[in-house]
């Protein structure tokens, strides 16, 4: 399928593994030019040689995107972005009564203000033009909350309010927002996770998983490559029509009949 995208521009951030470099490289596919980032220059300087074999244009920015610095310097290489993947890494896991303050606002800056921020920053031109796509990284964890992600839910759940009003709100001038819901795929963040349980419960990192997998009625975890396709089609030009939506990707995890 032709998604009709070949020669915009996409910001992706936290592009350099996982989720993130998934969705760069399905846009990539689609003809898409990429301004990446990620904290570390290394592996994203690899990520970005890996998307120009597609053909297009690549812009790595080594940068904290939960920064104004970061943000900054991501949104002056891009210029104009017809395209918008908002992403950054969850917040660890723990309890309740582990969390103070401070570990709050960390969560709120990464996962629910830092995408406000780039949205806020891009919206506009996006508007102007009467085209643009935007697409949040979240969790499963809105619909089903995960106990031990407390922060996470907070945030991300935030996330979704924001989104729920503004997408509606940017749709009359062909601009769409909507988020992707993520179970466990197999990226660095389910190695980490898959520790922790195996750690806590004194097994192999081989039986976290499986047990972990018998949790989902697909029986396995979710391939970034899955997850980039999705993100693709909703920034595509067939996509129009979806708007303020929250897509689980899960395999099944989240029992729900909505």
């Amino acid at each position: 399928m032709d998604l009709g995208i070949k020669g915009k521009t996409a910001i992706v951030c936290a592009g350099s593994k996982g989720l993130g470099f998934g969705c760069a490289d399905a846009l990539a596919q689609a003809g898409v030019n990429l301004v990446i980032n990620a904290r570390s220059e290394g592996p994203l300087n690899d990520a970005a040689d890996q998307l120009r074999a597609h053909g297009v244009d690549v812009t790595a920015v080594a940068a904290d995107i939960t920064t104004e610095a970061g943000q900054k310097a991501v949104l002056e290489a891009a210029g104009r972005v017809d395209i918008l993947v908002n992403n950054a890494g969850g917040p660890p896991p723990g309890m309740w009564s582990d969390w103070d303050r401070e570990d709050f606002i960390k969560a709120l800056d990464a996962n629910m203000l830092t995408p406000i921020a780039m949205m806020k920053a891009c919206l506009p031109a996006m508007m102007d033009q009467g085209w643009g796509r935007v697409v949040n990284i979240t969790s499963q964890s809105v619909k089903s909350p995960i106990p031990v992600l407390g922060l996470s839910n907070s945030a991300r759940a935030g996330l979704t309010g924001y989104v729920a009003g503004t997408a509606r709100q940017v749709a009359p001038s062909g601009v769409t927002i909507n988020n992707l819901q993520p179970g466990i795929h197999a990226t660095d963040r389910a190695v980490s996770l898959d520790t922790g349980v195996a750690e806590q419960q004194g097994i192999s990192m081989d039986e976290a998983k499986a047990a972990r997998c018998e949790t989902i009625p697909a029986r396995r975890y979710g391939t970034a490559a899955e997850f980039g396709a999705t993100c693709a089609f909703l920034c595509s030009q067939h996509a129009g029509f979806i708007v303020g939506q929250n897509i689980l990707l899960d395999g099944g995890a989240v029992n729900s009949t909505m």
